[in-house]
């Protein structure tokens, strides 16, 4: 079984994929802990409803974050880090000692770097009258959406295809991405 940690900012329906696909026996894995940096965020309630150890740890909880989570890493023997949504840029520390992977809502390097996230990147694909779309899952390194492709899949848009409905499209594509990405790194 290999140990993963879940880093959040916020709701961290990557971390729902997950746990679901442990439970259901797709994915041998077990996650160790949920670190995220935003006081409020929901995946840290999911997590104690799971019974998984989680952290809040931003600059206000330590003074060196990467420090912070490095140490809860290597002391719950993690292998693979996956960001659900995280909003923080991740130090080399992080990404030269774990197996970083981050699931991004683009067919990258399309709509990929700073700033692109979320609706923003949906919003950007339906303006710019974009045919296709999708989900890349990728290794994380020191630049922002740049790191080696796992897996991508895509999806034609829809005549009218608005941002909010490209959206919902992209959640349930990113779903599968997930789960065949990691199936693809534990072989």
């Amino acid at each position: 079984m290999t140990n993963i940690a879940v880093l959040a900012s916020y709701n961290g329906s990557g971390f729902d994929t997950l746990h679901q696909a442990c439970k259901d026996g797709v994915l041998d894995i077990d996650i160790k802990l949920v670190i995220s940096n935003n006081t409020n965020a929901v995946v840290l309630e999911k997590a104690k409803a799971y019974d998984i150890n989680s952290y809040l740890i931003n600059s206000n909880t330590d003074t060196d974050v990467d420090e912070k989570i490095y140490t809860l890493l290597k002391e719950n023997n993690c292998e693979y880090v996956f960001l659900s949504g995280y909003m923080k840029k991740i130090s080399s520390k992080l990404t030269n000692n774990f197996k970083v992977i981050n699931s991004h809502p683009s067919l990258l390097p399309k709509y990929g770097g700073q700033g692109m996230y979320g609706r923003f990147v949906h919003e950007a694909v339906v303006k710019n009258n974009e045919k296709i779309s999708g989900v890349t899952v990728h290794e994380v390194n020191e630049k922002y959406d740049d790191g080696k492709i796992i897996l991508q899949k895509q999806l034609t848009l829809a005549e009218g295809e608005t941002p909010q409905t490209l959206e919902e499209k992209i959640k349930d594509l990113e779903k599968t991405a997930i789960v065949e990405s990691f199936i693809k790194c534990l072989k």
